[in-house]
């Protein structure tokens, strides 16, 4: 059968009807998504243009290529991306960084880098670590190079050996006063940067961390801006090794690498001197705060929040779609088959992440804002801040990342086994998704960083002191120990989470203080205090992403939008409450004292609020607004003919160009006649 004509033109029946029955208007949902009317057409517009050429067929064809051909299409299809937005760019507002390079990696064009961005590193990274770690007469010299794409960089921190233990990094950055230069090594393969993306073929520069010495003596870690490669031949420098990782479960054409260095010079001036300084005699000068350092880190933390709401929010989008195309499994016999998307165990598969994406978007906008806040702090030598942003992005990024991650995997599941085919997109979306549970910090170690801060602010609380603003409910727990009457209204459920995450945060406290009495160390009593440290951080990210959803629902912020607009954001604010608690409830029974009655109460409220958010979850996933090249699946398009094009897509295999494989003239067919 050819595959010619085999999709049809028009929307499938049923989804015209799920969106001809919304109770509210998918295009206001879509302007408030996007943060405003003028975002959302910039959004369009740069769509439109960029993917008007977009090949489909190429796309689907990703999966069949070999890993150099992968990273190949890789950096043809970025550039390709960057010329196209430099050409839009100079059309619409030349002299402007609107469209190039501000939207060189961002959501709308994931799709435009199907086999992953080699150069998303140098824009999500090392552009803002270059801007916030520089001086100006260094970013003069060779920041703006790099933000122009005059060359191309990555971030080298991880080692070989090294990866979330920052302090146990081994590469070296050794001060030679005779000739004005850092001497960089890695020592053993261990030091061995590892894993930076582009870094295998792509970049010819790296920020790369290492550890100062002057005159033998360490003075920590500290950012290098170091060549790699020449410029106009692109062979590596004398004294660097450097390769590709090979492949890897997703971001398959990010190019990935390692890098050894022996002996590797650079002038003195290619450290990073914003913060800390090396001067010409050797004198050293120190950061007035050590985290500066990492203070890159933490904006690409808030990133990694935005895209892993964005991830589930695609996710989702396909699996709505497609349980509403979807007819199975008869509830009535008498009756044609139901779409699966009445089937209320399909609802609680779905639903979910659709209130999931809500609630960690508006958590990333709280968080960017806050970062935002910080860095004009830092600009005017305030450095108050920084722990609560630090602990805060910990947070979000642990919890964001691992929800989205296996809220995509029930997403996949929910397809049944066409969510299994690579054609479906879900498989991509999920490995460059769970990737996030530990680039840019593994989760259990930020969870731990997480729940030392809770430690510093529980003595606090105890002690009077003044607490971050995202830790304050910890004083209010010490005030009035019992929880009170339960309602079980919204406020009542933040409340609840609150005093389960401060009960987890004095358990912790208390078990790290008798270790300590008990004669060991701080650190070694913090190692051994680890599984209550990661699940009071747990339920401390968890409390505040129901505060601020709540507080965005019904707050302030609610005026500006329509009466029916908010009560669908109502609507899956509730059911984002209720399962939470009910997936926390062994923690909250033991600060709230619920009735079976009151349990009873919430399995109700369950069942409703899915039965509620039935009507309108397609026109909400429509309000996402991602168009059907964002997506790349066959199941989730906008015009719903799913059957038709995972056929098509299967009869465009290459392995269907023949219809004898090669392997049946060479070892099948031998095989069988050799047994007659």
């Amino acid at each position: 059968m050819s595959s010619k004509n085999i999709i049809p033109k028009t929307v499938n029946p049923d989804l015209q009807k799920e969106r001809e029955g919304a109770s509210f208007s998918s295009e206001e949902f879509a302007v408030w998504w996007a943060g405003g009317k003028e975002k959302l057409e910039l959004n369009r517009t740069v769509r439109e243009y960029m993917y008007k050429d977009f090949d489909y067929d190429e796309s689907q064809q990703l999966y069949y290529k070999s890993h150099e051909d992968m990273c190949e299409f890789a950096v043809k299809s970025s550039i390709g991306a960057a010329k196209k937005l430099r050409q839009l760019q100079a059309r619409r507002n030349p002299g402007g960084n609107e469209y190039w390079p501000t939207l060189f990696d961002e959501p709308e064009l994931w799709s435009l880098h199907q086999a992953g961005n080699p150069f998303n590193v140098m824009y999500m990274v090392v552009v803002d670590a270059l801007r916030t770690q520089c001086t100006p007469e260094q970013y003069t010299e060779f920041g703006v190079r790099v933000e122009r794409f005059e060359v191309t960089a990555t971030y080298a921190q991880t080692e070989l050996g090294h990866s979330s233990h920052l302090r146990g990094l081994e590469t070296r950055a050794e001060f030679d006063r005779l000739t004005d230069e850092f001497v960089l090594n890695t020592p053993s393969i261990s030091a061995y940067k590892w894993w930076p993306g582009g870094l295998g073929q792509c970049s010819n520069h790296a920020i790369v961390m290492a550890q100062l010495y002057i005159d033998g003596e360490l003075k920590g870690l500290h950012m290098f801006y170091v060549q790699l490669r020449e410029e106009h031949t692109h062979e590596p420098r004398l004294g660097v090794h450097i390769g590709e990782l090979g492949k890897k479960m997703g971001f398959l054409g990010v190019n990935n690498g390692f890098l050894g260095m022996k002996n590797v010079r650079i002038p003195r001036t290619r450290m990073l001197m914003r913060h800390a300084q090396v001067h010409r005699d050797g004198t050293y000068v120190k950061s007035p705060v050590d985290s500066l350092t990492y203070f890159a880190m933490l904006s690409t933390r808030c990133i990694v929040v935005r895209n892993s709401a964005v991830a589930l929010a695609s996710a989702v989008t396909i699996a709505t779609r497609f349980s509403a195309v979807r007819r199975q499994s008869p509830i009535d016999t008498s009756l044609p088959e139901p779409q699966i998307l009445d089937h209320v165990t399909q609802q609680l598969k779905v639903f979910p992440e659709i209130a999931a994406s809500l609630a960690y978007r508006l958590a990333y906008n709280y968080l960017r804002e806050f970062f935002n806040d910080t860095s004009k702090d830092i600009n005017q030598g305030n450095y108050n801040r920084l722990p609560e942003l630090h602990s805060l992005s910990c947070a979000l990024k642990v919890m964001s990342t691992s929800d989205s991650a296996a809220g995509i995997e029930r997403l996949r599941l929910a397809c049944g086994g066409l969510g299994y085919l690579a054609s479906a997109n879900l498989c991509n979306i999920y490995v460059n998704t769970v990737a996030a549970c530990t680039y840019e910090g593994e989760n259990t170690v930020l969870l731990l960083q997480v729940g030392r801060f809770l430690m510093k602010s529980w003595r606090a609380a105890q002690s009077g002191a003044p607490l971050a603003v995202t830790a304050s409910y910890l004083a209010e727990v010490q005030r009035n120990t019992e929880f009170g009457l339960w309602s079980g209204s919204w406020e009542n459920l933040v409340k609840a989470m609150q005093f389960a995450a401060a009960n987890k945060t004095r358990l912790a406290f208390k078990s790290l203080s008798n270790r300590i009495d008990k004669g060991e160390t701080e650190r070694m009593a913090s190692s051994h205090t680890g599984i209550e440290l990661t699940q009071a951080a747990q339920l401390h990210a968890r409390a505040f992403v129901l505060h601020n959803f709540l507080v965005e629902v019904k707050g302030p912020k609610s005026k500006a939008r329509s009466p029916a607009l908010n009560r669908v954001l109502e609507d899956l604010l509730e059911l984002y409450f209720v399962n939470v608690a009910l997936n926390n409830m062994s923690d909250i029974l033991r600060v709230v004292n619920l009735t079976d009655e009151d349990l009873n109460m919430l399995q109700a409220r369950l069942g409703a609020a899915l039965a509620k958010l039935r009507p309108n979850a397609v026109a909400i996933v429509d309000g996402f607004d991602f168009g059907d090249a964002q997506l790349n699946s066959t199941l989730g398009s906008h015009d719903g003919n799913m059957i038709e094009r995972v056929f098509d897509a299967a009869l465009k295999a290459p392995m269907n160009r023949k219809s004898v494989p090669k392997s049946f003239h060479e070892h099948l067919g031998p095989f069988m006649k050799s047994n007659i």
